[in-house]
């Protein structure tokens, strides 16, 4: 059990993700007792058991659709008959519950400038973890940018060679220009962030559509970007903006609407 709060706090530190299953209820003869555990890793490596057999088994797919969708789920399992589609013959009866343990989101904000700069700090104030990427170094440090978790001072297309981007990843392209985004856009567009959004007018962003179709990039990757990214609240300033692009990915994020309260 120690090896199993170990790896947990493991995964905390680094911000991975698994599936912890444990048994909360066991009645009769069953393989395993109340508070056994289970911990589940993406790559299908686990640690720890919840009784072995076909119950393990099932109990492992559930917890793999639990990383994946992110929602907890009560099992519950009866030991007594295989011809009905019971998991075992001892005869009990079994509950477990699988707990998805997810990354904390992360914002990436690809340009340090003014706008970059109020989005880092606003975005780890809700509680994001943050991290900085510019290709100018002097501009990616934590003097210039404070509080961020990371800073990477590459080229945006190599982005993706040091750090990971998976489904709780949202992407701020804060930049200084068209031709940045043009060539950075397409190794990112290809990655499962959850959002993708670029700052800027709408004839900036078509400068930018042209530049990637040219570049044989399709609609349908280049249809995954927000831009201009933000919700519409006439901003002007940095800090402003940045209200406007991080109310966006609350939005994304947690299934909103965009709508106002009173309507």
């Amino acid at each position: 059990m120690n090896s199993i709060y170990q790896a947990l706090s493991e995964i905390e530190k680094n911000n991975g993700s698994a599936a912890l299953c444990t048994v909360v209820k066991s009645e009769g003869s069953t393989p395993r007792h109340v508070g056994s555990k289970m911990l589940v890793y993406p790559d299908g490596k686990f640690i720890g058991t919840v009784g072995g057999g076909d119950l393990e088994h099932r109990v492992l797919d559930e917890a793999w659709m639990a990383m994946s969708d992110g929602e907890p789920r009560l099992l519950h399992y009866n030991m007594a008959d295989p011809s009905r589609g019971d998991p075992g013959v001892c005869g009990g009866q079994v509950e477990v519950f699988v707990e998805p343990i997810l990354p904390t989101p992360t914002v990436v904000v690809i340009g340090a400038g003014h706008v970059g700069k109020a989005v880092a700090h606003l975005a780890k104030w809700l509680g994001f973890r943050v991290a900085v990427c510019d290709d100018r170094e002097e501009f990616c440090t934590p003097e210039v940018v404070p509080g961020a978790d990371s800073y990477h001072a590459v080229p945006m297309e190599k982005l993706g060679e040091h750090i990971s981007i998976n489904k709780r990843t949202f992407l701020i392209l804060t930049t200084r220009g068209s031709n940045v985004d043009a060539a950075g856009l397409p190794a990112l567009l290809d990655s499962p962030a959850a959002y993708i959004g670029v700052i800027g007018s709408k004839r900036r962003w078509a400068t930018t559509t042209k530049a990637l179709k040219e570049k044989g990039v399709s609609e349908e990757r280049i249809a995954r970007v927000h831009s201009p990214m933000g919700i519409e609240l006439e901003a002007e300033t940095p800090e402003e903006i940045a209200v406007s692009i991080m109310a966006e990915v609350l939005m994304v994020r947690d299934k909103g609407s965009g709508k106002p309260m009173k309507g």
